[in-house]
């Protein structure tokens, strides 16, 4: 008789349609990991927040349909895993994967419900993060504790915290970025801006590795491109709010790209589908900064979504999970993270292995 192993995809969600912005905001901001209040305060900030943000936001959507596409995206990778998996042929393992958004439905309680209704074995816990954030993996990781726990969900569970320079994520990456700088007019060399989702830099502070994860997956798509000839940073978008932000930000490398006279390819690093960050942000508000800046040429480098090959290197580590354990990054089971990282998911997720 085959083990049964349900593997729990994890992303941030998204609204569905126009009503839903808002809710989907308070969710977001009621979560302790983004705004650090004792209740019943963060439910007032929140509250105000996600009113006074949920115009702005639903213009945004309005680009979009209305809604994000972000499920959609999830639930084709979560099908091609599942069937690359089962391609491999390890017969000893029925694999059934599902999706749990952390901030709109299908939320964590209702996934909880449906694996435990199939009867798994085994759970494996598999963020589409691949760069380990408190404020991300940790929060949903938590949030699946949490209602695992009240539903009695008691079954044999790992947890991968990150895969920040996994195979299939940086080769996957590597040759998106590649036809892109082969499709680049003869010219100026260009240059890439590895553009990933800012923290707030006093989450970094308090020993956040997101940074220093991110830095990694940009040092690994480089290497993995020898014979391309470019210049490159790592920049920060999205920031919201008073707070200083981890730099650079990518606005200013925008900005920077005109007055230098260059063209740029801007490759979204920490994001793993399309949604709004990608397709509104950096499609269009940030196309239209560069030409306002007087930037030579601007190109979007996709995300990795449903490539083959990153889809692979998630199969691949999805058999490494056989061998029962708590916790694990695409390590081989090693911390990645330096000590200043306090909070890296080696300590904070509670297991072997870890980022």
């Amino acid at each position: 008789m085959s083990e049964r192993l349900a593997v729990v995809l994890f992303n941030l969600g998204g609204p569905d349609r126009p009503e839903a912005v808002q809710p989907f905001l308070f969710n977001l901001f009621n979560d302790p990991a983004i705004i650090n209040l004792p209740q019943p305060l963060r439910w007032a900030v929140a509250k105000l927040i996600s009113t006074r943000r949920a115009p702005v936001a639903q213009k945004i959507y309005e680009e979009l349909g209305g809604g994000s596409p972000l499920l959609a995206n999830t639930e084709a990778q979560a099908s091609t895993l599942q069937e690359t998996i089962a391609a491999n042929g390890n017969g000893a393992v029925e694999l059934r994967c599902f999706i749990a958004m952390r901030y709109w439905h299908p939320l964590t309680e209702q996934t909880v419900a449906e694996v435990q209704a199939w009867n798994p074995d085994r759970i494996l816990l598999l963020p589409l993060y691949p760069q380990y954030s408190t404020t991300t993996t940790e929060s949903s990781i938590r949030a699946w504790r949490r209602g695992a726990a009240r539903a009695g969900l008691s079954v044999p569970t790992a947890t991968v915290c990150c895969y920040p320079v996994l195979d299939g994520f940086v080769t996957a990456s590597a040759g998106l970025l590649r036809q892109t700088l082969r499709s680049m007019e003869d010219g100026a060399r260009p240059r890439v801006l590895f553009s990933a989702h800012g923290l707030p830099q006093k989450v970094i502070d308090r020993g956040d590795p997101y940074q220093y994860q991110v830095e990694r997956t940009a040092a690994a798509i480089v290497a993995a491109l020898p014979e391309e000839d470019f210049d490159w940073t790592v920049c920060y978008q999205s920031r919201v709010g008073p707070l200083a932000w981890i730099k650079p930000y990518t606005e200013d490398e925008i900005r920077r790209a005109g007055d230098d006279g260059v063209p740029l390819i801007v490759m979204p690093i920490a994001f793993v589908s399309e949604h709004s960050e990608t397709l509104v942000e950096l499609d269009i508000e940030y196309r239209a900064l560069a030409e306002d800046a007087g930037v030579p040429g601007y190109k979007r480098v996709p995300t990795v979504s449903n490539d083959p090959i990153f889809i692979g290197g998630l199969a691949k580590l999805v058999d490494e999970m056989a061998q029962p354990a708590d916790n694990f990054s695409a390590a081989g089971g090693a911390r990645i993270c330096p000590a200043d990282r306090q909070c890296c998911g080696y300590t904070q997720l509670d297991g072997r292995g870890g980022g």
